[in-house]
C-alpha cells in the first residue's frame, strides 16, 4: 500500500526494533517448561506408544526404515529416508507428511496393521508439537520437583496470614503492603524501587490495562491538569467503572476458558455453536458487575443449580464447560477437556495427566481423575438450550420464528416420512428378526452382530428381540407359547414331532390362559415344515394384526371418530401389542431411529439439522439461550479405565473431590452429579489453590510476568513463587475483600511497584540504578522496575479503530466475521473465533489457542507482524479514517493537523523535530503506487470464447446485482430476452455466442496458482453446457461438456502475474433451455501466504455485490499509517 522511498525511510524512524525485526520466535531455555512436558506426555507420547513403537523402537523385532521414535536422539537423527523432524516447521517435517499421507514416494503411516491412519485431532496435536519446537523430555532435563512430601509443597499448604515486612532501610517510607513485600526482596539484593513514571505513562498504563484502549486526548488533558493527590486513583476508579473493563478482562478469562465459536472438526454437523456468545457476554457482564470470583466460578461449573426462574443467566456461564472442542463427539475426550479446563483453569492442577496412569509428578491418582470423570459423565447438554430471554427486536424475532418453523417442518416432515418407511420395513420383517433372535440365544454380542449382519438385520434390534424371547421363556404368553414349544425341537426331529406337539396345545396354557387361537390356527393348517416356516407364519400374523390396527386408525380419522384403543378381537389385540406396546422392541427402536438411516438419508437429516443450527447461530432475531449443562436423572457411578481404555474397566470409584485438597476424610458427592459440590469445593476459602491461582493471573495481567512462572501448573514441578509471602498476602486479602476482582486491580495499581518507570530515561541517577538492577536481576523477577508491555492483538486492533474514530461501541451479540471482512468496526472480542481454522492474523500475533485452556500468551516478534502493519488493507483503511475524522479535517494548517494526529495516536504533542520530519515527508512523498486492483478478485460478466486465439473476447460486466445474482436487468429474462445470470452457486448462460456466463478471477499477485472445481448440470431436461477455464496469459486451460452430471474441473499449477485474469466460462450447447448450472471453483495460491493476504479465492464463499476499488494512500494518509505502525503506538509505555 505504501511504496515510496520516503515512507520507507520514515517508517524506519518510527517502526523501530520490534515491528521491523526479522528475527524468529525467541527460543526457550534448555530446560523444558512444565507445560511443554505436559503437552508431550498427554498428547504426543500416547500416540507414539500406541501407533509407532511397534515398528520404530528398541522393542521392535525389526526397526523399520532405520527410524527410532522411542528416544529424542533417534527422532532427531531420522532414518534411511533422512531427517524426519524439523522443529518449528511441521509442513517441512517428513514425519508429519507421512502421517498425513502427503509425502512423495513414501507409504502413509501408520499401516493398517497398526491401526491405520491417525485421527485428524491426533495429527493436529503432533503438528502443534512440532510447531512448538518438538519439546521432548525423554532426554532434556525436567524442572525438578525435588523429593518432597506433597503436604510440604508450597501450593498445597493453606494460605498463610503473613505479616507485612518492615523495611530495614530507614530511608524507605513504604506505606503500601505490596511495596513492602517487593521492597524487602529488593533490599536483600541491594536494590530499591524505581521512580514513579510520568503522568502520561501512568494514564496510558491504566487505560490499556483496564480497558484495552488508549485514553482519549481529552481524558489525558483532564488528568494532566488534575493536580490532586488522588488523581490517579480517580482515573483507576473511572476505568474500573467503564463497561470496557469487562470486555478487556473478559478476554483474559476467555483465554483460560479456551473460548471459541465453533466446535472444531465435527464431520457433517454444523460447526458453529448456536449460542456461544451468551457465555462471552455473560463473562463481560459479570466482570463489569464485579460478581465475587467464588460465585463467578460456581456459576460456570454449576450455573444450572444456582439459576432461578427469575434469573436464568447463571446457566449462560456454563459455556465454560460446554464450549470446548468436540473431538468428533468422543465423549471420553470431551469429558477430559472439561476436567482439564476446570482443574488447570481454576486451581492450576494438571489432573488430566492422570487419565491413563497415576500422575507422574503430582499426588493425583487415576482414581481421582475418574472420580471427576463421574461428575461430568453424570451431566448432559440439553438438545434444546434453556431460554435466557427473548430477542429484543420483535420484528427480527418474528422473522426468525417464521424461518425456523419452515426449516423445522422440513426436517420433521422428512424424518416422519423416512421413519414411517423404516417402521413399516421393520414390522414387515418381524419374522426374520424373531428367527434371528432365536438363533442367537446363547451367543455373545460379537457372534450375534455377525449373524445379524449376514442376514441384513440391525444387530441392536435382534438383541432386543432376543431379550424379549428370553423374557417369554421365563413367563410364557398365549401368543408365544406355541413358539416356545416348537423351539425346543431339533432340526432333524422337527417334521416328525410337530403333530405331537400341536396336539398338546389344546390342553396347554400360558399364564393360566389358553394359547392364542389365531396362532394355533395358523400353525395347524397345515403344520409347519421347519422352524423357519414357524417364524414366517408368526411374521404374517403380526403383520396382519398390525395392518388391522392401522386400518382401524385410518377409518376413525376418515369418519371423524375417536381413535380406537384396542382391536375388537382379543387374540388379534394380543398380537397387535407385540409390535405396538410401548415396550415393544420395534417401538423402542423408533426412539433411536437415526441408526436405521442409510447413508443418503443420514446425510439429508444432518444437512437439514445443520440448516436449523445455522439459523440459531446466525439469525439476528434468534432468542438468547444458554449453552447449559444439566444433571442426568440418575448419576453415573464411574469406574477407572485401565490405561485410559474404556474397553478395559477397572474398579468403581466414588464421585468426590481431590484427596490432595480435601484430605483423606473427604465425603463423596451426594447431590445429583456432584457438580455443585465440586464447584463449592473449588471456590472454597479452604482450598489453598484457587485464590492463589487467580491472584497470580491478575498480577501477570498488570505486571507482564506472574509471581508463579507457570500460571496453570501449581503442582510439584512448578517453581516456587518469586514472592511467596506476597502471593499469600494477596490471596488472603482477595478473599477477605469478598473475592472482588475490581478491588484487587485497584490495590495492585495504586502500589508504587505498579507505578514505577519501565525506562531510565536521561536521568543519570536512574540510569545508574537501572544498571545495578540489570546486573543483580536481569530478568526483573524482583520487580525493581516496571516491565515494558506491548499491546496484544486485540488491544492493538481496537486502539486502531478507536483512534481512527470507527470503533463500534456496542456490547455483546452474535460473533461477527471480522477476520474475513476487515472493515468490521466491532471490538476484536466480538470476532468469530473458528477453532478449526483460526485466522492466520491471530496466530501471527500470538492469540491464545482455543484448543485447550491457555495459561498465558507467548510473545513473539516476527516479520509478519510488521508486514501486517505496513501492508494490510485494514491498516490502510484506518489511516484514511484517521485523516477523515472531523477534528483532524478541521485543522487549519499542516502543523495543527500533525499535532492533532499525535494527540490522537500518542496522547501527547509532537516536538519540533517530529514536526519538521513530518512536514518534510508530506511535502516530498513520492508518487502513488501502481494502478489499484478491484477490492474483490472476482467479477461477473458475459462475453464469448474465441477458439482461434484461445481467449475470451467481448467481455462486459453484468450491470445489475439483485442481492442474490448478477444479471442484465432486475428480472429474467432481460428485455432483450437474455438469461445470462451468475449467482453464488453457479448461474445460467445466455443464448448467443457472446453471452456466455463468465465468472472472472483477477490475480492480485504474481506467482503460481492451482484451481479446483466441480461443474454440475443438475437438470434432466435441456442438452447440457460447455464449461471452460481460460487464462488471459496462457489461453484455454481446460474444457468440459456436462449434461445431467458433475464433472471435476481441476487445473494443475500455472503461473500468473498481477492483473492477469482467469475466466470460468459457461456456454449452452444447442440452446440455453434448462441450462442452469452449479460451478464451485477455488483458486489456491501456491507457496507461502503473506500475512494479511489470501491463501485461496473461493467462488461461493467470496460471492457478493459491488465493491469499490482500493484507492492508493496519499502522502498524509501514508504519514498517518506510519504513526499507527510506530512502536509508541503499540507499546503501552
Amino acid at each position: 500500500m505504501c511504496g515510496p522511498k520516503s515512507l520507507t525511510a520514515l517508517t524506519r524512524a518510527f517502526v523501530a526494533g520490534m515491528w521491523t525485526c526479522a528475527g524468529a520466535t525467541c527460543l526457550g531455555a534448555s530446560t523444558l517448561e512444565p507445560a511443554q512436558v505436559e503437552f508431550f506426555e498427554s498428547k504426543v507420547r500416547p500416540i507414539l506408544v500406541e501407533h509407532c513403537y511397534e515398528c520404530h523402537s528398541e522393542r521392535a523385532e525389526k526397526v523399520k526404515g532405520g527410524l527410532l521414535l522411542d528416544t529424542r536422539e533417534g527422532l532427531l537423527k531420522g532414518g534411511t529416508a533422512g531427517v524426519v523432524l524439523v522443529p518449528g516447521h511441521p509442513d517441512d517435517s517428513l514425519l508429519i507428511q507421512v502421517l498425513k499421507g502427503t509425502a512423495k514416494d513414501t507409504e502413509a503411516m501408520p499401516p493398517k496393521k497398526s491401526g491405520g491412519p491417525l485421527k485428524p485431532e491426533q495429527i493436529a496435536a503432533l503438528e502443534e508439537w512440532v510447531r512448538l519446537g518438538a519439546p521432548d523430555p525423554r532426554t532434556g532435563s525436567i524442572v525438578s520437583s525435588q523429593a518432597i512430601n506433597p503436604k510440604d509443597h508450597w501450593a498445597f499448604k493453606p494460605v498463610q496470614r503473613v505479616p507485612i515486612p518492615v523495611l530495614a532501610n530507614p530511608a524507605s517510607k513504604v506505606e503500601d503492603p505490596i511495596d513492602a513485600f517487593i521492597g524487602a526482596k529488593l533490599f536483600e539484593k541491594g536494590l530499591s524501587l524505581s521512580p514513579r513514571a510520568d503522568r502520561r505513562t501512568l494514564l496510558r498504563r491504566a487505560a490499556f490495562d483496564l480497558t484495552g484502549l488508549p485514553p482519549t486526548p481529552e481524558e489525558m488533558a483532564e488528568f494532566l491538569s488534575d493536580r490532586s493527590p488522588r488523581a490517579f486513583e480517580a482515573a483507576v476508579d473511572r476505568y474500573l467503572a467503564s463497561p470496557r473493563y469487562g470486555e478487556r478482562w473478559g478476554r483474559h478469562w476467555l483465554d483460560v476458558a479456551r473460548y471459541a465459536d465453533s466446535k472444531g472438526y465435527v464431520f457433517e454437523q454444523e460447526r458453529r455453536f448456536s449460542h456461544s456468545y451468551t457465555y462471552r457476554d455473560w463473562v463481560v457482564d459479570q466482570l463489569n458487575r464485579d460478581l465475587p470470583y467464588d460465585e463467578f466460578l460456581i456459576a460456570q461449573i454449576a450455573g444450572d443449580q444456582v439459576a432461578t426462574p427469575d434469573n436464568p443467566w447463571p446457566m449462560a456461564g456454563q459455556g465454560f464447560l460446554t464450549l470446548g472442542r468436540r473431538f468428533l463427539d468422543n465423549l471420553n475426550d470431551i469429558i477430559d477437556d472439561r476436567i482439564d479446563v476446570v482443574t488447570r483453569g481454576t486451581m492450576g492442577l494438571t489432573v488430566s495427566c492422570a487419565r491413563c496412569h497415576d500422575h507422574k509428578f503430582d499426588p493425583i491418582p487415576t482414581a481421582d481423575y475418574y472420580a471427576l470423570y463421574g461428575v461430568f459423565n453424570s451431566s448432559y447438554e440439553p438438545p434444546e438450550k434453556p431460554l435466557l430471554g427473548p430477542n429484543p427486536d420483535p420484528q427480527r424475532a418474528a422473522d426468525y420464528e417464521r424461518d425456523r418453523a419452515a426449516r423445522q417442518k422440513e426436517l420433521q416432515d422428512f424424518r416422519a416420512e423416512r421413519t414411517a418407511e423404516i417402521s413399516k420395513k421393520l414390522r414387515e420383517r418381524v419374522g426374520d428378526y424373531l428367527l434371528a433372535a432365536q438363533d442367537s440365544l446363547g451367543l455373545d454380542w460379537t457372534n450375534l452382530e455377525g449373524l445379524a449382519r449376514v442376514r441384513s438385520l440391525d444387530p441392536g434390534l435382534v438383541a432386543a428381540w432376543k431379550g424379549r424371547l428370553e423374557q417369554w421363556q421365563g413367563t410364557p404368553t398365549p401368543a408365544f407359547g406355541p413358539w416356545l414349544s416348537l423351539a425346543r425341537l431339533t432340526t432333524n426331529e422337527f417334521a416328525a414331532r410337530v403333530p405331537e406337539i400341536i396336539r398338546t396345545w389344546a390342553t396347554n396354557s400360558a399364564g393360566g390362559k389358553p394359547f392364542n387361537p389365531r396362532v394355533v390356527q395358523s400353525l395347524t393348517d397345515p403344520a409347519p415344515s421347519s422352524f423357519k416356516d414357524v417364524a414366517e407364519r408368526y411374521g404374517q400374523l403380526l403383520s396382519s394384526a398390525d395392518k388391522a390396527w392401522r386400518d382401524a386408525l385410518d377409518s376413525a380419522r376418515t369418519n371423524n371418530l375417536p381413535a380406537p384403543t384396542t382391536l375388537p378381537d382379543p387374540a388379534e389385540e394380543e398380537l397387535r401389542l407385540v409390535l405396538n406396546a410401548d415396550d415393544s422392541p420395534v417401538m423402542a427402536a423408533m426412539k433411536d431411529i437415526d441408526r436405521f438411516f442409510d447413508t443418503p438419508t443420514g446425510q439429508k437429516v444432518r444437512g437439514l439439522q445443520r440448516k436449523l443450527d445455522e439459523l440459531d447461530a446466525t439469525h439476528p432475531g434468534a432468542p438468547l439461550r444458554a449453552m447449559a449443562y444439566l444433571d442426568k436423572k440418575e448419576p453415573v457411578e464411574p469406574v477407572v479405565f485401565k490405561r485410559g481404555n474404556p474397553g478395559n474397566p477397572g474398579p468403581t470409584v466414588r464421585r468426590q473431590f481431590l484427596e490432595v485438597i480435601a484430605g483423606t476424610n473427604r465425603v463423596p458427592f451426594a447431590q445429583g452429579s456432584g457438580r455443585l459440590e465440586l464447584a463449592r469445593a473449588i471456590a472454597s476459602r479452604e482450598n489453598p489453590l484457587t485464590a492463589r491461582v487467580m491472584v497470580n493471573r491478575v498480577w501477570m495481567g498488570h505486571f507482564g510476568t506472574p509471581l508463579v512462572r507457570t500460571p496453570s501448573d501449581f503442582g510439584m514441578r512448578s517453581d516456587p513463587p518469586s514472592h511467596p509471602e506476597l502471593l499469600d498476602y494477596l490471596a488472603g486479602w482477595f478473599m477477605d475483600h469478598g473475592w472482588s476482582l475490581k478491588a484487587l486491580h485497584r490495590s495492585l495499581m495504586l502500589s508504587a511497584t505498579y507505578q514505577q518507570v519501565s525506562d531510565p530515561g536521561s536521568d543519570p541517577i536512574v540510569q545508574a540504578a537501572f544498571a545495578r538492577g540489570e546486573t543483580a536481576d536481569p530478568g526483573n523477577t524482583l520487580y525493581w522496575r516496571m516491565n515494558r508491555k506491548r499491546a496484544d492483538f486485540e488491544a492493538l486492533r481496537d486502539s486502531l479503530l478507536v483512534v481512527s474514530g470507527k470503533l463500534d461501541g456496542n456490547i455483546g451479540g452474535q460473533p461477527v466475521p471480522m477476520f474475513e471482512d476487515v472493515s468490521t468496526p466491532r471490538r476484536t472480542l466480538y470476532g468469530f473465533i473458528d477453532r478449526q481454522n483460526l485466522p492466520g492474523i491471530l496466530r501471527a500475533f500470538d492469540f491464545a489457542s482455543p484448543d485447550a485452556t491457555a495459561p498465558l500468551r507467548f510473545q513473539t516478534t516476527t516479520p509478519q507482524q510488521a508486514l501486517f502493519l505496513m501492508n494490510s488493507p485494514f491498516m490502510a483503511d484506518r489511516a484514511r479514517d484517521l485523516l477523515e475524522r472531523p477534528d483532524v479535517v478541521a485543522q487549519d494548517s499542516g502543523r495543527q493537523k500533525i499535532a492533532r494526529l499525535y494527540e490522537l495516536a500518542f496522547q501527547r504533542a509532537p516536538n519540533s523535530q517530529e514536526i519538521a520530519l513530518a512536514e518534510k515527508f508530506v511535502s516530498h512523498a513520492a508518487g502513488p503506487p501502481p494502478e489499484p486492483l478491484p477490492a474483490s478478485a472476482w467479477s461477473y460478466g458475459t462475453g464469448g470464447f474465441d477458439p482461434e486465439n484461445g481467449r475470451v473476447e467481448h467481455w462486459r460486466p453484468l450491470p445489475q446485482f439483485t442481492g442474490e445474482a448478477w444479471q442484465w436487468e432486475a428480472k429474467l429474462p432481460s428485455s432483450q430476452g437474455q438469461w445470462t445470470m451468475l449467482n453464488r452457486q453457479g448461474g445460467h448462460p445466455g443464448g448467443q455466442a457472446t453471452n456466455a456466463a463468465i465468472r472472472r478471477w483477477t490475480a492480485p499477485f504474481t506467482g503460481k496458482v492451482t484451481i479446483a472445481g466441480k461443474l454440475d448440470h443438475p437438470g434432466e431436461q435441456g442438452d447440457g453446457v460447455f464449461g471452460r477455464v481460460v487464462s488471459s496469459r496462457s489461453g484455454a486451460l481446460g474444457s468440459w461438456e456436462v449434461f445431467h452430471r458433475k464433472q471435476s474441473t481441476d487445473v494443475a499449477e500455472i503461473g500468473v502475474e498481477r492483473g492477469d485474469t482467469i475466466d470460468f466460462v459457461v456456454e449452452p450447447r444447442e440452446n440455453e433451455n434448462t441450462d442452469s448450472f452449479d460451478w464451485s471453483a477455488v483458486v489456491h495460491r501456491v507457496g507461502q501466504t503473506p500475512l494479511g493476504g489470501a491463501a485461496d479465492w473461493n467462488s461461493k464463499r467470496d460471492f457478493g455485490g459491488p465493491k469499490s476499488e482500493t484507492t492508493p494512500l496519499n502522502p498524509w494518509q501514508q504519514y498517518a499509517q506510519i504513526l499507527l505502525s510506530a512502536n509508541e503506538f503499540a507499546f503501552v509505555d
